[in-house]
């Protein structure tokens, strides 16, 4: 009999075991909202460089003869920085030149046999043009040695040097970059899809791998009319401070800032749901609309609905309605 007993009872224990679990409340884990600081900005990525600024490079397809300034120098406008090779073009205008003298003479000849009856005036003509053409040609010649020329397009420092002696360099090159240290702006590009909440004005938080656990400031000071359709994105020019520790040519990720808001109501992502959250309130919960406003990736932004302090349950299991009473979970 007592064996029967203790059979009976082993075998209830699991039934037991099923109802108690079923009949107690759903175990949640819950975070509390609280207060900090919330942001919704626009990213972007770009490089430094100066206001004023302009590559400079060959004219002509051509060797490189001398380089006449060294980086960090400061050039004027129109001053020569490098020459290439122009023996076969100088030879080609003193054989043009010649050829204009030649012209010129054998013009004041015929004038002179014109005023004498002895040639007619259509070969003084014929004469006058062809010594046009011969100097024209002649003047082409000598202007073009100035294209084995390099010269700074305006005053400025040579920011940087690409070019060494006996290269031989084509018009795409960039041989020097001639332009101000300071100031310095940002061009970076927005996608398409953001560029319509960007204005002139606002706020731009910048970190750059020089300056890790840095926040640097700039402000958006021009945008592109027009996008570029291949890459999809727009140009956005943001101006830096005079006392930025960023340097010409470092890239950077730009944050342009659309609201910010100093003492938000914060929640995680995973206590939210269809714009509800559950309060927890002395072992029950509340099923809360609420309103929420910028979302990230660590928290969500509640302007409406909800208080700092209060408790909501993370990750809310499907089922769960107002009134409930729950147990937190270990």
């Amino acid at each position: 009999m007592r064996r029967r007993v203790l059979l009976l009872l082993l075998l209830a224990l699991p039934a037991v075991g099923a109802w108690v679990w079923w009949t107690l409340p759903p175990a949640v884990a819950i975070a509390m909202a609280t207060t900090g600081p919330a942001m919704r900005a626009v990213y972007a990525t770009g490089s430094v460089e100066p206001v004023h600024w302009a590559k400079v490079g060959p004219a002509i397809r051509a060797r490189l003869t001398e380089v006449l300034v060294e980086e960090g120098q400061r050039v004027t406008e129109g001053q020569p920085m490098a020459r290439l090779d122009n023996r076969e073009a100088a030879h080609r205008a003193e054989e043009a030149r010649a050829r204009a003298t030649f012209a010129e003479e054998e013009l004041a000849r015929i004038r002179t046999l014109v005023t004498r009856d002895v040639a007619s005036r259509a070969t003084l003509d014929r004469a006058e043009a062809e010594a046009r053409a011969v100097r024209a040609v002649a003047d082409a010649a000598m202007r073009r040695l100035d294209d084995y020329v390099v010269r700074a397009p305006a005053d400025g420092v040579v920011l940087r040097r690409d070019a060494e002696v006996g290269e031989v360099v084509d018009t795409p090159a960039a041989l020097f970059w001639v332009g101000e240290p300071r100031p310095l702006r940002i061009t970076a590009e927005v996608d398409e899809e953001d560029i319509a909440q960007v204005r002139e004005g606002q706020e731009v938080l910048l970190r750059a791998d020089a300056f890790p656990g840095q926040v640097l400031t700039a402000t958006v000071a021009q945008i592109t009319p027009k996008g570029d359709a291949t890459r999809k994105a727009y140009r956005v020019r943001l101006a830096l401070p005079d006392d930025t520790p960023l340097l010409i040519g470092m890239t950077v990720e730009a944050n342009i800032v659309l609201r910010r808001a100093e003492a938000a109501v914060l929640i995680p992502p995973a206590a939210l749901r269809d714009n509800r959250v559950f309060v927890v309130r002395a072992e029950t919960i509340e099923a809360r609309r609420v309103e929420p406003g910028i979302e990230g990736a660590r928290a969500v932004e509640i302007l409406r609905g909800l208080a700092s302090g209060e408790a909501v349950v993370l990750n809310p299991p499907a089922g769960l309605v107002s009134g409930q009473a729950v147990r937190l979970r270990p």
